[in-house]
């Protein structure tokens, strides 16, 4: 329960009474650290942290609130330890995907997890998958699934569940033959991100200037302006096969081929010891783990 969390957050604040080792040590942001106590001071309605040119000191009220929530996270650990309830796992699992990766991956990833854990509630939000890995990092979501960059931050574990090629789409016919783009050649490409990265890569390979005729922030709106005649989009394989308008479009040749994404399964670090995100982590299967990188 993400109550829990916070309150981890707390005690470990309180004893430490220093926001940038607790961050640190508990492997989150000093943002999002104090984003929890703000939370706290919100549900209680005291200030249980005073912040001074001589430190950080807990309130009266904040002294009340430890105990309770030392009080509160043992009796949920023997709750948690009771045999009875040992084999009953509950509560809800937050995952935030894409549209695709909800289509496509989501159904089979979380399967085992559903059939193993019937009274676990799964709530699935869906975005860029750009903003995945900070979503997950700021404790919005308790599992993403989501392309993956080169360097994992530390405070994250991931693994592969798919690779997926980037291809060339247009709404014309492809051309007889792979080729070089014009050098006139309209693109359509996502405004930022890990496709937009490897695309400028690919191009300075090929010793291309690309003319960028639009941009998008998702790769349904990007292939949406391809089937508008905008341009060439580049995109990733998996994306164009599970498009509702994958009919109006057309792979076109290349010279080679842009790069691929790797597709993770990712959780924090420190939520490994919570029983329902340890059983959805286990349930992603063994995959290929990936070691975070500092």
């Amino acid at each position: 329960m993400q109550n829990h969390d916070q309150y981890r957050l707390f005690l470990h604040l309180a004893s430490t009474l220093n926001f940038t080792r607790t961050a640190a040590d508990c492997h989150v942001s000093p943002a999002t650290l104090s984003r929890t106590v703000q939370r706290l001071e919100a549900a209680t309605g005291h200030r249980l942290l005073d912040r001074g040119p001589h430190g950080v000191a807990l309130t009266e009220h904040g002294h009340h609130f430890r105990c309770y929530a030392a009080e509160a996270l043992e009796l949920w650990d023997r709750y948690c330890d009771n045999d009875l309830t040992r084999d009953q796992l509950g509560g809800e699992l937050r995952v935030f995907a894409s549209v695709t990766a909800c289509q496509s991956l989501l159904p089979d990833l979380l399967a085992p997890l559903r059939d193993a854990h019937p009274r676990v509630q799964i709530s699935v939000r869906t975005g860029d998958a750009a903003a995945a890995l900070a979503l997950l990092d700021d404790g919005e979501a308790d599992l993403a699934v989501a392309a993956l960059p080169s360097r994992i931050p530390a405070t994250l574990l991931a693994r592969t569940v798919a690779r997926t090629p980037l291809v060339l789409v247009r709404a014309d016919p492809p051309r007889s033959s792979a080729q070089l783009p014009a050098p006139d050649e309209p693109f359509v490409l996502p405004r930022q991100g890990l496709v937009r990265d490897i695309a400028n890569r690919w191009f300075r390979r090929l010793g291309i200037t690309p003319r960028i005729a639009a941009e998008a922030d998702g790769h349904e709106a990007l292939l949406t302006l391809v089937a508008l005649d905008y341009g060439t989009g580049i995109i990733p394989d998996l994306v164009l096969r599970h498009c509702s308008i994958r009919h109006r479009l057309h792979v076109a040749p290349a010279p080679s081929s842009p790069g691929e994404l790797t597709i993770g399964a990712c959780i924090r670090r420190t939520d490994l010891h919570r029983p329902l995100v340890a059983a959805a982590w286990a349930a992603t299967g063994p995959g290929q783990p990936l070691r975070s990188q500092h």
